[in-house]
């Protein structure tokens, strides 16, 4: 690719990104289905250990966008910034959303990654990516909920009488 070109594929995607805005996400996903959301999460922490965030973001900040940065990386960045690598049993799971450039990143603590196989994930967020494709980011999101909730009740149960404790907040967050 040209010099040029490159230049034109920067300021394309930066263009992309700032044209987007907190109001998308609200079209997206209205404060009916964040609350809907907020309370699959909290519903599916009773039945484990783990923790789950869902983080959606309109468009990546110019940091990111001016260095080419992936979505990949901005989502691990969250992962630590929203402290869900910080759970008693290395059990928490991000689900990232990007609007701007119709992203879905899956990033999950070494407690559960080591225990399902990079194909789960990589399904998973194919079939969230159709959904949305569709405009179905609530039906989208709650399918991952459910996935990841079932992978987490089958590798950390709460065991009979053991009571869940919410290390980190349901609600999701936006960006």
């Amino acid at each position: 690719m040209t010099t040029e070109a490159n230049l034109f594929t920067k300021l394309g995607r930066i263009w992309r990104h700032r044209w987007i805005d907190e109001a998308e996400v609200r079209r997206a996903l209205p404060d009916e289905a964040m609350q809907r959301l907020t309370g699959r999460v909290a519903a599916s922490e009773r039945r484990h250990s783990g923790e789950i965030r869902i983080c959606i973001e309109a468009g990546l900040p110019m940091s990111y966008l001016w260095r080419h940065a992936s979505v990949r990386e901005r989502a691990v960045m969250l992962f630590g910034k929203l402290r869900v690598w910080d759970t008693a049993h290395n059990n928490g799971v991000l689900i990232y959303l990007l609007l701007a450039e119709h992203a879905i990143e899956i990033v999950a603590d070494r407690g559960i990654h080591s225990r399902v196989d990079a194909a789960a994930w990589t399904a998973m967020m194919q079939r969230m990516s159709a959904a949305f494709r569709e405009g179905r980011f609530e039906d989208g999101l709650t399918q991952a909920l459910e996935e990841i909730s079932a992978l987490l009740v089958e590798h950390f149960p709460l065991v009979e009488g053991e009571l869940d404790v919410n290390e980190l907040p349901d609600e999701p967050v936006v960006l």
